[in-house]
């Protein structure tokens, strides 16, 4: 290394500095990198170990980060450079058409602080930097409570309204995997449902690959979320039906196309055997939800409704974990599990006794 300075006390200052650095093993040699590099050369050793799908999202959201910090040195970038971008994206982040505009939502800019500080962390493990410029920096709880307050919660289907949807679907194509949502699979599971993984006989369905969009466009097949999420689920006799109709119709599909039939194995398909993808499987059912004049919910959200009912009625937590795929059924209640009032009447009525007061008894007979 050689370095200038213009006093000799000065000199001998930086170099009891650095050999002590280097005794310590906390020495960070001078480097040239930049915070766009090290987030190119971090994901390229991620991407080892992630699927194709969440390295794109990792990538799609460390972009947010490198328009502003991404020509910073690595090695002098520091907690207000970090706190400036935060607000910066908080206020007009939200990039449409090559313009900023309004800003990110609160967990769309978290997400991105929590993939910078996991690269950083990677960085001051391999001493590159001394210390994690982004470790301190946090979304203010203010922040976090107006959104909360401005966002409004959508509440999945109640019971009555998925009654609608069934009476809605019921001579749809896509009957049988609107049924598929409804048992609280998640869209990628049905689109990547192959007609080997059931078994109409024994009324089984093996749950073990699925088919999701990346981007939006770009279809990607791979097993399940998790090793819990592949799974064996009982066919409840209205889905076997379903199903077993299904088939029957993409033979007679098959028959009527010919040689223009794409015999994909898949049980999502349209009717020339082409697999069907979760943005077109979506779309079908807000079409559905319209012409109906039913509140419009997210697909995914079928789920919640699956599991708010199941446990609702007394389905044991660890059934309740192993039919939606989790390894702990605090993730199923935490995210899925969520009673509107009315499933709340039952405990009201259980406060009655509580609260009821007895008639008093008469003077004579005490």
């Amino acid at each position: 290394m050689t370095r200038t300075f213009g006093l000799l006390r000065e000199a001998k200052a930086e170099y009891a500095r650095i050999t002590n650095h280097r005794y310590e093993g906390t020495f960070v040699e001078p480097s040239t990198i930049t915070v766009s590099e090290w987030l190119d050369r971090w994901l390229a050793g991620k991407a080892e170990d992630l699927e194709e799908s969440t390295v794109y999202s990792y990538t799609m959201t460390l972009g947010r980060v490198r328009g502003k910090l991404g020509h910073i040195r690595l090695q002098e970038l520091t907690e207000d450079h970090v706190e400036a971008w935060m607000r910066w994206a908080l206020e007009e982040g939200r990039v449409r058409g090559g313009r900023t505009g309004e800003g990110l939502g609160a967990t769309s800019v978290e997400m991105s602080l929590a993939r910078l500080k996991e690269a950083l962390n990677r960085a001051v493990a391999r001493r590159l930097v001394a210390v994690n410029a982004a470790q301190g920096v946090t979304i203010p709880r203010k922040v976090r409570k107006a959104e909360r307050r401005a966002k409004a919660v959508v509440q999945p289907w109640n019971v009555e309204e998925v009654h609608a949807f069934v009476r809605a679907v019921e001579g749809d194509r896509l009957y049988a995997s609107f049924l598929l949502s409804l048992m609280g699979l998640r869209p990628g599971e049905i689109c990547g449902m192959r007609w080997a993984d059931v078994d109409l006989g024994r009324a089984v369905l093996a749950i073990a690959n699925t088919r999701t969009l990346m981007g939006n466009k770009t279809v990607v097949e791979k097993d399940t979320k998790s090793l819990a999420a592949e799974r064996q689920l009982p066919l409840p006799d209205l889905v076997r039906e379903a199903l077993t109709c299904l088939g029957a119709v993409q033979v007679a599909e098959k028959l009527a196309a010919g040689k223009r039939y794409e015999d994909s194995g898949y049980v999502l398909v349209d009717e020339s055997g082409r697999p069907l993808n979760g943005r077109q499987l979506r779309e079908r059912a807000y079409k559905v939800m319209d012409e109906h004049g039913l509140r419009r919910v997210r697909l995914y959200d079928a789920r919640a409704s699956c599991f708010t009912y199941l446990a609702n009625n007394g389905v044991p937590d660890h059934l309740l974990a192993r039919w939606a795929g989790h390894i702990d059924v605090r993730t199923t209640k935490r995210w899925y599990v969520k009673p509107d009032v009315e499933d709340l009447r039952s405990a009201a009525d259980t406060w009655g006794g509580l609260a009821s007061v007895s008639a008093p008894v008469p003077a004579e007979n005490v």
